[in-house]
């Protein structure tokens, strides 16, 4: 089979020798392929730099995807149809008839690896698109969820939907307060946000326009389009106009838009407030798909199915590539484990971008993966680690924040051996209830994962402290050991997310001094003191709080000291 088609190619070989009218037809070929190419590369930069290309990402990537080939196949058909109308194979050994054939066949070829190449690059497009709307339905339900965001404008929320207050009140609210705050604009906004004990809203959202999604989408769009007239024209943050299409890039595609207003909690993005190239940063630590491998496999699909079209056998084939991966296998060996470690990585998803982890004693975020190296950014900031992505998956990877909803914010105290330790214990029980309900992030969020989140007490929407948290009762607090110079308690808070803890740690701290300092209770030096009579004295002054402390012993109890 191999034989006879490399026959085949051997009579079109001395055909193109002897003809110049078939020389003159691959000229064509050759040529218009080159001018395609290089015009191609010139409409694709122009394109980059238009507005559309940012505005609708997908649209520009399936038109600089899909017109290469479309021009490509014109080009190869136009050929096909100039060599079967023309008669240029006059005194060839092969009948002259077999031989148009075959030609025409590798022009076929050729079209069969252009479609090819086009569906290969344009199915992961319309996968992404799809994924895209998945991301904005989520957003979408986010903005209903909190009654809009707060880059909208003329009260948006209010001109999709209508809130229609319930007939009775809910049980937690009288009918009287409920009839007061429904006669007044500001009362109906009250209720309309307010939330049950069980965290439910009461009434209901009705539509005002037929589909709120496509209406919230249209919005959205155009808040991005006002971000991208700022850049451009230079009334942004930066001062100067930002150029579209070079790079670094210094504008946000409206995808990276999106993305950025995720990681604020759809907090309004400034134009030109990040330094130049970080844009282009951002996108670059976008979650990476496997849709990335399927262009290659589609080709390749097509390529085989072009080999059985000419009748090459696919088994001979295939041995011959296996001795040829063979080799390269062993010269490529280093490059092909980091190449099948990320695929692993990606599959099963052992840790993302951006999640904590611990290699080689090494700690610190995960800032990019790629199919080569895996770059790891140091918690401080202090560094970055440049790990073979092999590595990643040989070594063993401890990861603080997959599938771990929450992570613990302990300290250790120290207080006076003079000190009741049940008294102790229940004054860092009323700290801790305390950090729990004012610890927040810069956005409002509690950083302590808890039962009921104590918005919900002032009839406002949870912030999440307490979505998927069951049964867990906090602070908990522990008489730890009788140390040298202290009696020593431990105190820990379970915060959101491995970085939250640092803050926690820290508020703890300052409420146990404030309020260590208000009940006089005693934080010893590390010391030894040989007393000469004052400890009665001590004693003596400690006494005269006795009641506060056992006020907060009544309140709050010893915590969880007394079930070990």
């Amino acid at each position: 089979m191999v034989e006879e088609v490399i026959g085949e190619f051997n009579s079109v070989f001395d055909a193109l020798i002897s003809n110049i009218s078939l020389q003159f037809a691959f000229l064509i070929l050759g040529i218009g392929i080159v001018i395609i190419v290089l015009a191609y590369r010139k409409f694709s930069n122009w394109i980059l730099t238009r507005k559309f290309s940012y505005t609708r990402p997908h649209l520009s990537n399936f038109l600089r995807t899909a017109l290469l080939p479309i021009f490509a196949f014109i080009l190869i058909t136009s050929v096909n149809e100039y060599v079967q109308i023309i008669d240029i194979f006059p005194g060839v050994q092969l009948n002259e008839k077999e031989l148009q054939q075959i030609f025409v066949k590798i022009l076929n070829s050729m079209n069969l690896a252009v479609i090819g190449y086009t569906v290969a690059h344009l199915i992961p497009i319309i996968l992404r698109k799809h994924n895209t709307s998945n991301e904005e339905w989520k957003d979408f339900i986010k903005w209903r969820d909190k009654r809009g965001f707060e880059d909208d404008e003329d009260d948006l929320f209010h001109k999709i939907y209508k809130w229609k207050p319930p007939e009775d009140p809910p049980e937690d609210l009288d009918k009287a307060e409920f009839e007061k705050l429904l006669s007044t604009k500001e009362g109906r906004k009250t209720l309309e946000n307010y939330r049950t004990s069980e965290e439910f809203e009461i009434g209901v959202l009705i539509p005002l326009v037929k589909n709120p999604f496509e209406t919230w989408k249209e919005s959205e769009r155009k808040k991005y389009e006002k971000y991208y007239e700022k850049c451009v024209n230079g009334n942004n943050n930066a001062g100067h106009k930002l150029r579209p299409g070079i790079e670094p890039a210094e504008i946000f595609s409206i995808a990276q838009w999106r993305q950025e207003k995720r990681l604020n909690y759809y907090t309004h993005v400034k134009a030109g407030a990040k330094p130049s190239g970080y844009a282009e940063k951002q996108k670059e630590l976008m979650p990476k798909s496997l849709t990335s491998f399927i262009p290659p496999l589609i080709f390749s699909g097509f390529l085989i199915s072009i080999l059985v079209w000419w009748n090459v056998d696919l088994f001979v084939l295939a041995t011959a590539l296996a001795g040829l991966g063979v080799g390269i296998g062993f010269a490529l060996k280093e490059t092909l484990e980091n190449l099948f470690a990320y695929l692993m990585i990606r599959k099963d998803k052992v840790f993302m971008e951006g999640d904590r982890v611990l290699i080689d004693n090494y700690n610190g975020y995960v800032h990019k993966i790629t199919t080569r190296i895996t770059y790891i950014r140091h918690a401080l900031n202090e560094s970055i680690a440049i790990f073979p992505t092999r590595q990643m998956v040989g070594s063993k990877v401890i990861n603080y924040s997959k599938n771990n909803d929450f992570v613990p914010a302990q300290i250790r105290i120290g207080t006076s051996y003079l000190n009741d330790p049940q008294q102790v214990c229940s004054i860092l029980v009323k700290v801790g209830k305390r950090a729990m309900k004012e610890v927040t992030d810069d956005n409002g969020l509690h950083l302590a994962v808890q039962e009921r989140c104590p918005y919900l007490d002032q009839n406002k929407p949870s912030c999440g402290c307490d979505k998927g948290i069951t049964d867990m009762e906090q602070p908990w607090v522990l008489f730890d050991e009788f140390a040298d110079s202290a009696l020593i308690f431990q105190m820990w808070i379970y915060v959101r997310n491995y970085g939250s803890q640092f803050k926690m740690k820290s508020n703890l701290r300052l409420m146990v001094y404030q309020e260590f300092k208000k009940h006089d209770i005693r934080i010893p030096w590390p010391i030894r003191t040989i007393y000469s009579g004052d400890q009665v004295k001590e004693e003596k002054e400690i006494e005269k709080l006795e009641k506060d402390r056992q006020k907060t012993y009544d309140e709050y109890g010893p915590g969880k000291m007394n079930e070990f």
